[in-house]
Parts: C-alpha cells; sequence; structure tokens
C-alpha cells in the first residue's frame, strides 16, 4: 500500500517575534492511499494546525510532511491544487452562488485563465453531485442549504477537484446525527471505492472508531499516537486518553456511555 503523506519528526505550531510557540511536536506518520483515516484529541491540541501545516497554509517548525516522496515545501500551489483539497467547516461566507457553481469550483485548477467550463467539467460536476446525493439542491442558493446539504456539497467540489488527498477539518460538526453517520459512510465510500487518501478531525470519537481504517490521536502533551482503532482500543489507548470517570467504554463495540448516578 503506498504512503500518500509521510510526516517525519514534524513539529507545527507558529513563530511570533523570532519565538517558537510548539503546538504538536516530533510526529511520525502515515496516510495511506485508499483508507480513512480520522484525527482526534481534546480541543487545543492543534487538530487544525495539523491540518493547515499538512495542505502547506502554514510552515511546519521543524521534520518534514512528505507528499508522494517530494517535500510538500518543493510544490507550487499549482501543483498542491491538483494533489490536495480541503473542506473546512466553516462555509457560511459563500454568497450569491447556486449549489451546482460551487462545486464548479472545483474545477478551478484545470479551467485555465478565464475559468471556462468545458463539457467535461460539467460531467465531472454532475457525477460529483449525484455521488454526494444533492441532486434535488444543485440549482438552489448555497446559502440556503441545510448544514448536511451545505456539507455534501462542499464535499462534491472535493470530489469535483480530483485530488488523491482530501482533508477535512471537522466536516460532521454541527450535524444531526444520521447525518453525521451518513457523511461518515460517504468518505469511507471514497477512499474505498475511488482510492481516495482521506484525513478528517472529528470530535465524534464512537463514529470514528466504528468507521475509520486508522486513527491519529493527538494527545493533550502534542504529541501523535497513530494506528487502527483495533489497536488503539485493545492496547488502552482511548481508555487511557478518553475515558474518564464518568464515562464507561466498551473495548468490543468500540462505543461509550455515560455512568449515571
Amino acid at each position: 500500500m503506498e504512503s500518500a503523506i509521510i510526516l517525519r519528526h514534524l513539529t507545527t505550531g507558529y513563530r511570533l517575534k523570532g519565538k517558537d510557540r510548539i503546538v504538536t511536536k516530533d510526529m511520525n506518520a502515515s496516510l495511506i492511499s485508499g483508507q480513512l483515516t480520522c484525527l482526534i484529541g481534546p480541543n487545543g491540541t492543534g487538530k487544525s494546525t495539523l491540518l493547515r501545516t499538512l495542505v502547506a497554509f502554514q510552515p511546519a517548525l521543524s521534520g518534514e510532511v512528505s507528499l508522494f516522496n517530494k517535500p510538500i515545501s518543493s510544490y507550487s500551489n499549482e501543483e498542491l491544487s491538483k494533489h490536495i483539497s480541503i473542506v473546512l467547516t466553516n462555509n457560511s461566507h459563500i454568497k450569491n452562488l447556486t449549489t451546482y457553481e460551487v462545486v464548479g469550483l472545483g474545477r478551478s485548477p484545470y479551467t485555465g485563465f478565464w475559468g471556462r467550463l468545458s463539457e467535461q467539467d460539467h460531467n465531472i460536476i454532475r457525477q460529483c453531485i449525484q455521488r454526494v446525493g444533492i441532486e434535488k439542491v444543485a440549482q438552489q442558493a448555497f446559502q440556503t442549504l441545510s448544514d448536511g446539504e451545505r456539507q455534501k456539497a462542499m464535499i462534491a467540489k472535493a470530489i469535483a477537484q480530483e485530488t488523491p488527498v482530501i482533508l477535512l477539518d471537522e466536516p460532521t460538526a454541527f450535524l444531526y446525527y444520521p447525518n453525521k453517520v451518513g457523511v461518515m459512510l460517504m468518505l469511507r465510500s471514497l477512499a474505498h471505492d475511488m482510492g481516495k487518501t482521506i484525513l478528517m478531525s472529528i470530535h465524534d470519537i464512537d463514529l470514528a472508531l466504528q468507521v475509520a481504517d486508522n486513527i491519529w490521536l493527538l494527545t493533550e502533551d502534542g504529541t501523535l499516537i497513530n494506528g487502527t482503532p483495533e489497536q488503539l482500543c485493545s492496547d488502552g489507548t482511548i481508555q487511557r486518553h478518553v475515558v474518564s470517570e464518568d464515562i464507561e467504554f466498551d473495548t468490543l463495540r468500540r462505543t461509550f456511555s455515560i455512568k449515571l448516578p
């Protein structure tokens, strides 16, 4: 199995006034093509910072991110746009575009200076809209969609970009539970059926443990633990870093329950 992204002793954070503010440190891990990996961890541990570093929105403080065996720093912006797409949670700023037009923005790396869509581009857009199941709202104004429909549209846009790697920052946030499950299963299908490499941050740990192929767990001290859900459940990692005195964890079912008085 090919590693699409490899982290080697990666340290992320911010450089302010000549001083480094370290968020995560000395991370070693890889993302495998055709697999869904879920990034979990408490608030403030640096999940979004890590995602921004992986798409070169901000530089690493030290170490290396390798994308298909090349340092990510060696890619031009145009090259990156054809290798990695990203889906952010906050998409409320998009106004005065239809759902179809938003999905069509994913074709921008291929449409040239004038941004004109060819018939092939339109075919790809229609296929992506159909794949995520939003045909009924394709001509509807994007800002009028429900949260779940907007998330599906942004995922369709990422698919239309035709990148082998897709990163998502909390795509299930604010969604009704059945919609969360639907988005998770759709992303798993994209990885398994289309060979995409998918990394998503998520707070719904029980969903991640049931659906993901691999888990990246960022701990409170800024280190990264990675493994399959089976490994992290059986070796006690989930119990040590997630379970508290108010929570019980079923290792076999990979589900949590509240200890009620």
